[in-house]
């Protein structure tokens, strides 16, 4: 297709899209999701409360930030009127502002002289009144619960796993920062229900507080209806949580019209062929035309799942950062360990199976083995050789079992780290930066030899490069280096420097981080 073409079709698409927009504004205003008139009083028409309020919600909607948060208080006496606005983590700010400016227009047709009043859709809530104690930053009051009517398979079980996810969640987001106190993550439930979850504070709220808001909401989870629900969501005055068995969040706010999604598809073919093109040539400059030999490398589902029986809790190793880890044995005897990988993981088909390709060709004593992998839609499987002493952190931070680590066995298994960096680094075919090494990810076998565990945070590297830059950062972040951190930029003196927090620990055993929280975000560029 030809440049004019493509120049014809992109003018053609911002027009209908500009002409889209101002039909969608003069419309009628979808329904709020929830919403509640308070008793706080009453005001009149073209009354100073009303101009004050007014002139707040114009106010709220200006003033939102890049973390989708805003309030404001306009008036004063009993004229006074206090709002606070927030929008869900993913939501970008233009789209915020929109979905604010909607509740507002809403809030003011369902409670027109109400002083107070909330509401909100899924992307973003509102709340104002003349009670000026909503914008307190200690204290917090339940607000509203909410729930799917389906009954989750196996309650129980189910419950368990979502609080579990939920806690999880509840951290990351206490830890969130001054920017963004929000998390969200996914699970497995039983009978492979899928659990879907997100955890919010408003930012300008202290670890402290963020957790003792989000406390009143897990308190209040199990007198919820929605307690053995598939979904359910708890708003209380400066936090939320939610989840269900369908993702929910980093989806598109709105359906856009045919006209539009037709040229965007028009738009999508074209650019997406150019970047298969420059994908596929990619891989096969860097690993050979012979990328069909992945294939060789498939299991089937039915074997996997009867080596982990069914994943079973009772096989379950752990919990990495993009999904959990099981004991497995295979038909012929052989013991692995299965790593199912979140669905959200990002990664296309192709993508996949070049990592699996990639990993599966580094060969080396102090490496993990990649045995093999299963891909069928969202479920991806990837089977590693089994390495029965677990990690090295399980030795170096428990007293009992650190008695083993005597400095001759600590001096071997240090070197045989430094070995499999070094091969990772400079002798391997492709230069590989791992960016999540730590105690965590240093396996040990029966002979307490040192195994470097988890490539699926390694970025492919050309062998004429040196460092790089990221968007998304990953990993552990005690062992991380300082402009890998705060830039997104990552050499192989990134895994040096983690390598350097890894040999501390050798001389003081401490968990300086308690407990260790991996972490996967976006930074801004």
């Amino acid at each position: 297709m030809t440049m004019a073409i493509q120049r014809v079709l992109l003018f053609l698409f911002l027009h209908i899209h500009v002409h889209v927009l101002n039909i969608v504004s003069a419309s009628q205003l979808p329904d709020l999701r929830y919403s509640s008139c308070g008793a706080n009083g009453n005001y009149t028409e073209n009354s100073a409360y009303q101009n004050n309020l007014n002139s707040l919600l114009s106010s709220l909607s200006s003033k939102i930030d890049n973390n989708g948060f805003s309030y404001a208080s306009d008036g004063q006496s009993t004229d006074k009127v206090s709002g606070i606005v927030l929008c869900r983590g993913d939501v970008e700010l233009e789209q915020c502002r929109i979905c604010v400016n909607n509740i507002s227009q809403k809030l003011l047709q369902l409670c027109p002289t109400q002083k107070r009043a909330i509401g909100g859709y899924d992307n973003c809530s509102l709340q104002y009144s003349n009670d000026s104690s909503i914008l307190e930053t200690t204290s917090f009051s339940l607000q509203y619960y909410f729930w799917n009517p389906a009954n989750a398979t196996k309650p129980e079980e189910f419950n368990q796993e979502r609080s579990k996810l939920l806690e999880n969640l509840r951290d990351r987001a206490v830890d969130g920062g001054s920017s963004q106190k929000y998390a969200t993550g996914n699970a497995t439930g039983p009978d492979f229900q899928s659990i879907y979850a997100l955890v919010q504070c408003t930012p300008d709220l202290s670890p402290q507080n963020c957790l003792k808001c989000l406390t009143v909401a897990y308190e209040n989870m199990p007198n919820c209806p929605c307690y053995g629900k598939r979904g359910g969501r708890i708003i209380v005055s400066r936090c939320n949580l939610r989840y269900q068995s369908s993702k929910f969040f980093d989806v598109a706010l709105e359906s856009p019209p045919p006209a539009v999604v037709i040229l965007t598809v028009c738009i999508s073919v074209i650019l997406m062929k150019k970047r298969k093109r420059k994908l596929v040539d990619k891989i096969q400059g860097t690993l050979g035309d012979d990328i069909s030999d992945v294939e060789n490398l498939q299991y089937d589902f039915s074997t996997i799942r009867a080596a982990t029986d069914n994943f079973s809790n009772a096989n379950k190793l752990g919990q990495g950062g993009f999904g959990p880890v099981y004991k497995g044995k295979l038909p012929n005897g052989q013991e692995v360990a299965v790593k199912r990988l979140s669905a959200d993981s990002g990664q296309g088909d192709l993508e996949f199976k070049n990592e699996v390709l990639l990993v599966a060709r580094l060969q080396h004593r102090n490496l993990v083995r990649l045995l093999g992998f299963f891909l069928d839609g969202t479920e991806r499987l990837l089977v590693y050789e089994f390495v029965p002493n677990a990690s090295l952190d399980q030795f170096l931070f428990d007293q009992v079992k650190r008695s083993q680590l005597d400095w001759e066995r600590r001096s071997k298994i240090i070197g045989g780290i430094a070995r499999g960096i070094v091969y990772l680094h400079e002798d391997s075919r492709l230069r590989i930066i791992h960016r999540n090494l730590k105690a965590g990810n240093v396996l040990l076998d029966a002979e307490m030899n040192p195994k470097i565990a988890d490539f699926g945070m390694a970025r492919l590297f050309k062998l004429d490069e040196t460092q790089c830059n990221t968007n998304r950062i990953v990993g552990t972040y005690g062992y991380m280096a300082p402009e890998y951190a705060m830039q997104g930029q990552f050499s192989v003196k990134s895994d040096v420097y983690s390598f350097g927090v890894l040999v501390l620990n050798y001389k003081r055993p401490k968990r300086t981080f308690v407990p260790e929280k991996e972490i996967l975000w976006k930074t801004e560029r």
